[in-house]
């Protein structure tokens, strides 16, 4: 609590101080603000000027002809700002307008449009309007100021129109180098494509579906014709017996004109025998429809309708009958041949089908092989395929993005806020020195009151003379002032106060009568 009160008393005693004396903090402040105006007018003033260039897109399909559509408006900017700022665009405005005359007679002129690039001219993107950006220009004339920012604004519409035609023509020719090795790539690799799959174009994956029905099918005409064959050896084999027993009867009859009663069980009897065993052995693995069954059947007739006629003619007979043998016998040799045409042409059939059966086995058991080299082939194919398209595309829209530079309709730059004449100082306003002179003052009042307080050793409080003394104060008389002094300290503010005032007038008018003069200092 006493450290508080003890805070709070000396808080009292200088704001007690600083009122008493607020004549000296006025002084100072009236004397730093009059020194503001000849500050003011001493120095350099620096005016800047700003253009504003929008970035105006094509108006035809822009999403698709222009290569470089999508290239941020910072890129931009940066690009054209190299080409407006390089060393020969900053020379020819540096002597158009004769800027730093005072410093062409002491540096180099690389010295000097190094200061222009660096400190003077500003480019910034503005960042709540995407697509427009400002030029400004700082310098100490302000017609001049607003001359220089124009002409590096129009050097930007220029010099945009120069790098979007060049750079429109780069990348058509880039694009239309590509495409062409792209398309030579492209070319080579479908040859090869062509001409593997011509080579082996039945051994392909897609063709094993094909290739797995026609080897069934081959199979299943192989077991027909093995069917057919083994039917006619059976077939050839019972004309052969038939016909060997026929001459045997031939050769009996001719030999002797007696009738060979059916007892003796020779010859035609023999053969109807075994043409019924025969046929039992067929039925027991065929059915009664199976043309070998039928076949066998026939011969059976036969056999017995001649065995007929050979009882009743008798021997008077013998040598019709010879004759009837002989003729028979003709038919069955004849049918003998036909039999061996026919398992003749059966075997070479039989081989070739065969020798196709090994040719698609081969085809089908290659397939899984030519599929992974064929996807090794064709491993990189649609990416070709995919960036030759690509390229394409780019290539049209190159071409279509530089015809429409070269009739300037591409997107291009556009000054949408000429620069204007500067009328407050860029650097070295009055309200700045202003400001800054009214701190200076009333921190120069509060120092001499500050320290004029330091060096009066009087006592001003009872604290301090019980301090020094060692001894307690009984009691303290007022300041007693008397009438004249009370006049005469009245008089004193009055005239302090006139004093100010008309020093606060003073002040006005200067600052009225530069503003007439074409200063704006406020």
């Amino acid at each position: 609590m006493n450290t508080q009160q003890s805070q709070l008393d000396i808080l009292n005693k200088y704001m007690n101080l600083f009122v008493s004396r607020y004549k000296l903090i006025v002084v100072c402040l009236l004397l730093a603000v009059s020194a503001a105006y000849p500050f003011y007018l001493k120095i350099p003033k620096t005016y800047q000027s700003s253009a504003s260039i929008i970035y105006q897109e094509q108006n035809i399909n822009p999403s698709r002809l222009s290569p470089n559509e999508g290239m941020q408006i910072r890129e931009m900017v940066n690009t054209v700002t190299q080409q407006v700022l390089s060393r020969i665009n900053l020379e020819n405005i540096i002597k158009e307008f004769d800027l730093y005359a005072d410093m062409q007679k002491s540096l180099p002129i690389e010295d000097i449009i190094e200061r222009l690039r660096k400190k003077d001219i500003e480019v910034t993107v503005q960042r709540e309007r995407g697509n427009v950006f400002s030029v400004s220009f700082m310098g100490k004339d302000p017609q001049t100021v607003m001359k220089v920012t124009n002409e590096l604004a129009a050097k930007f519409i220029e010099e945009n129109l120069r790098v979007r035609e060049e750079r429109a023509k780069e990348t058509a020719t880039y694009i239309q180098d590509e495409l062409r090795m792209s398309k030579e790539t492209l070319h080579k690799k479908e040859s090869q494509m062509r001409d593997y799959k011509l080579k082996f174009y039945n051994e392909m994956p897609e063709q094993r579906a094909s290739n797995m029905n026609r080897l069934n099918a081959l199979q299943e005409q192989f077991q027909a014709v093995q069917s057919n064959i083994q039917n006619r050896e059976q077939t050839r084999l019972l004309v052969s017996e038939q016909l060997e027993i026929r001459k045997n009867i031939m050769n009996a009859t001719a030999g002797s004109a007696a009738y060979v009663p059916e007892t003796d069980r020779g010859g035609p009897w023999d053969d109807l025998e075994i043409a019924r065993n025969t046929r039992q052995e067929l039925l027991s693995r065929y059915t009664n429809e199976h043309p070998s069954v039928k076949r066998i059947e026939k011969q059976i007739r036969q056999l017995e309708s001649e065995l007929e006629n050979l009882k009743a003619s008798g021997t008077s007979n013998a040598i019709d009958g010879a004759a009837t043998f002989d003729s028979r016998i003709q038919e069955l040799a004849l049918q003998l041949k036909e039999i061996d045409l026919d398992l003749k042409t059966l075997r070479k059939e039989s081989k070739n089908i065969l020798n196709q059966v090994k040719i698609y086995q081969k085809w089908i058991e290659a397939a899984p092989i030519r599929e992974a080299e064929w996807s090794a082939l064709t491993r990189d194919y649609d990416e070709l395929k995919r960036y030759h398209d690509t390229l394409l595309a780019q290539s049209l829209a190159a071409e279509a993005a530089e015809s429409l530079e070269r009739r300037q309709k591409g997107s291009q730059f556009k000054i949408i806020d000429p620069a204007y004449l500067p009328i407050t100082p860029l650097k070295g306003p009055f309200w700045k020195i202003f400001l800054a002179s009214i701190i200076i003052g009333f921190a120069t009042g509060a120092g001499l009151i500050l320290g004029l307080d330091f060096m009066d050793t009087s006592f001003k409080d009872k604290e301090e003379i019980e301090a020094f003394l060692q001894l307690p104060v009984t009691c303290a008389l007022p300041l007693l002032v008397t009438e004249t002094e009370k006049k005469r300290k009245k008089t004193t503010d009055i005239l302090w106060h006139c004093f100010f005032a008309a020093w606060l007038l003073a002040l006005i008018g200067a600052t009225l009568y530069l503003r007439n003069r074409g200063l704006h200092i406020l």
